[in-house]
């Protein structure tokens, strides 16, 4: 009785370990993640609007029909990238994500208080090399650093009605995500 319990704890044990591996292996393994799919339709540095969103046909998995959506897929090897995103009338946000789909850093319109989210993206070798200028303050210039060179900027406009998604993607079509000129 005891040894067919170790055998069934011993079973059930491994089986835990093969399904946390595999659940765990899984993005890595994905032929398909978000990066793949909008390497086809994006160009890099750049911004470029994403179709709207159809039940069954999402380009990225979890988009709301209510958010006018665009994305830069950066490439941080040339150079470090500013991002300017003029705000929506209800909502924006910005998200930052590595190649491996990992969100890294997120900022909404709320938190930048301005009418435009103006930000630097560079890795942290690139932001050792900018020099500290004492009349910036982080106030003034807003960077982040990417733990990857290569990843995606996931910008988000609020339609609040339907008959305001026009307005959405107007906003998020003046949009700019280009590497800086030295």
């Amino acid at each position: 009785m005891v040894r067919g319990l170790l055998w069934v704890l011993a079973a059930v044990l491994l089986g835990g370990i093969v399904h946390l591996s595999t659940v765990l292996a899984m993005p890595q393994a994905a032929k398909q993640d978000a990066y793949s799919r909008l390497a086809q339709l994006t160009p890099v540095n750049a911004m470029a609007p994403l179709a709207a969103t159809k039940a069954g046909a999402e380009i990225m998995p979890f988009m709301d029909p209510a958010f006018a959506a665009a994305v830069c897929r950066y490439d941080l090897s040339d150079g470090p990238l500013k991002l300017i995103a003029p705000v929506s009338q209800a909502y924006t946000s910005v998200t930052f994500y590595t190649r491996r789909s990992v969100a890294f850093y997120a900022i909404n319109d709320r938190a930048a208080g301005r009418r435009t989210i103006e930000l630097d993206l560079m890795t942290a070798a690139q932001h050792a090399q900018v020099p500290e200028d004492e009349e910036v303050t982080a106030a003034d210039r807003l960077i982040i650093e990417s733990p990857t060179t290569m990843g995606l900027i996931v910008l988000r406009a609020l339609a609040p009605e339907p008959g305001l998604m026009p307005m959405a993607r107007q906003a998020l079509a003046a949009a700019t995500c280009r590497i800086q000129s030295q």
